[in-house]
């Protein structure tokens, strides 16, 4: 069942592994099919590198477990992706990393400003990526968290935890996403290192809302 995302989604936890996105079986993975509504998602506990296609876990919008081969279980964070999903139905995938930088800042419940332009991608209407609120990993709590950075942007920072990223398309254009997050959590933990701890400037909102594509780029082929 859903044999092509089971590959997709396995292809990107185990390239996080290998990219140190997500080290020591953290962090977890899923795409939802807009055919069946169900979810693939990576089970909990698994070291990514041994895993195979079979070892991916289908569930349904109601947390229950459609199909897992191998019977192993699926993330204990499966109610995050789902919140994920419900909150916001035009979502195909989601990704949540525990890497190094932007971790650091999650445990200091610490948004990251729009130092670079490239915030723009992300989808972040305040040009910041905020700061989900404390939950307990496991619980409804922890699912209820990300509701309001949710709808701020598609990137977001879990206070104590880690990072995470959802995507309209696909689980690469998700785990894109998320390495975005780490390398503006690196950058801005530079600036405020290189500047003394003075915040650096920013781009405002309205700044990058403004992005576009450049017109005066044209194509030979095009009438």
């Amino acid at each position: 069942m859903l044999e092509e995302l089971k590959d997709r989604v396995l292809l990107v936890a185990q390239k996080a592994q290998r990219e140190g996105l997500c080290k020591h079986k953290s962090g977890n993975f899923s795409m939802r099919d807009e055919k069946t509504g169900y979810l693939v998602i990576t089970p909990t506990g698994a070291d990514r590198e041994r895993l195979s296609v079979d070892d991916m876990v289908v569930m349904n919008m109601d947390a229950m477990v459609v199909e897992n081969k191998t019977c192993l279980r699926p993330t204990s964070e499966a109610l995050v992706h789902i919140r994920a999903y419900a909150l916001r139905p035009e979502l195909r995938a989601v990704a949540h990393t525990h890497s190094m930088y932007a971790t650091t800042f999650a445990v200091l419940a610490k948004p990251i400003p729009a130092i670079i332009y490239e915030l723009s991608h992300l989808n972040c209407k305040k040009a910041r990526i905020p700061v989900a609120r404390y939950g307990r990993p496991g619980t409804p709590a922890l699912a209820d968290s990300i509701v309001e950075p949710l709808q701020e942007a598609d990137v977001l920072l879990m206070q104590g935890h880690g990072a995470m990223a959802v995507d309209a398309s696909s689980i690469e254009e998700a785990y894109l996403k998320a390495a975005y997050i780490e390398e503006l959590a690196e950058m801005y933990h530079h600036a405020l290192t290189a500047g003394n701890g003075i915040e650096p400037p920013v781009f405002s909102a309205e700044e990058l809302q403004k992005w576009e594509y450049p017109k005066e780029i044209q194509f030979s082929h095009q009438k």
